[in-house]
């Protein structure tokens, strides 16, 4: 099979890998925390390619050595990650999160803790957990397998994770380390280089249409001239993906084929 037949064989679950990888790109040695199937496998991606010296961990409290397959444990380990020095990571904005959002809003502001009035919500979701400081203190991007209005929304109904007008809004102390590389969803890719930092539709996933993205989106996405498509993965990362990343297809659970 050629390289030309592969990548045309190529998955909306690979594109999304690859979307997610690329948050990643030029990070150099930090810390990466993916949290997801997805972009647990586009970190490994990103560290067999273009970024080889983003650390990766267990998940608990050992840097890899080697890159398993999401999933799997390492051969090989090149030390040990305490909780105290995680936290010295994330406080001096050496690390980068890209986590997931029940609500997002325009200005990427993210809610995973409840649905509805925060003193009486229709929906208890996850909590704050480390939104608040993830945002604060390091480059957070975002994962959403199923891009829907109803994720996308004018407001968040509670923030955890600040997006750029809160951060603005709450001076230097915020604004130091803070920054949304970009938000990656089923349907494409977005980031904030706006000059008023609202979302912004970077990419189209193959096969997606602009009108279909802004139908599924709960306000308007900024949109600056043609919007090209989603960056096709080559013959090597997609052998990565296939044969080393996610050799079980793990990433289909989140994006089905």
């Amino acid at each position: 099979m050629t390289a030309t037949q592969l990548t045309a064989q190529a998955t909306r679950a690979d594109y999304c890998v690859l979307a997610c990888a690329e948050a990643w790109r030029g990070d150099g040695e930090v810390l990466a925390s993916p949290m997801g199937l997805v972009p647990q496998a586009g970190a490994r991606l990103a560290r067999l390619t273009f970024s080889p010296d983003l650390l990766l961990t267990d998940g608990e409290a050992l840097l890899m050595a080697d890159v398993p397959p999401v999933g799997g444990a390492p051969e090989a380990v090149e030390g040990w990650l305490p909780y105290r020095q995680h936290l010295s990571f994330l406080a001096t904005g050496r690390r980068h999160v890209m986590m997931g959002a029940s609500q997002i809003d325009r200005y990427g502001n993210q809610n995973i803790s409840c649905i509805g009035d925060w003193a009486r919500p229709s929906r208890q979701l996850l909590g704050v957990r480390g939104a608040a400081a993830n945002t604060a203190n390091n480059p957070t991007s975002y994962w959403v397998p199923r891009h829907s209005a109803r994720v996308f929304v004018p407001a968040v109904d509670m923030v955890c994770g600040i997006g750029y007008d809160r951060a603005a809004a709450a001076g230097p102390s915020a604004t130091r380390f803070h920054r949304i590389p970009r938000v990656v969803s089923n349907l494409g890719v977005f980031d904030f280089e706006t000059p008023d930092r609202r979302m912004r539709l970077a990419s189209v996933h193959p096969g997606v249409t602009v009108e279909e993205v802004a139908e599924a989106t709960g306000f308007a996405l900024a949109v600056t001239g043609d919007v090209p498509a989603t960056r096709e993965p080559t013959a090597e990362e997609l052998r990565l993906i296939r044969e080393v990343v996610d050799p079980r297809g793990l990433r289909f659970r989140e994006v089905p084929a």
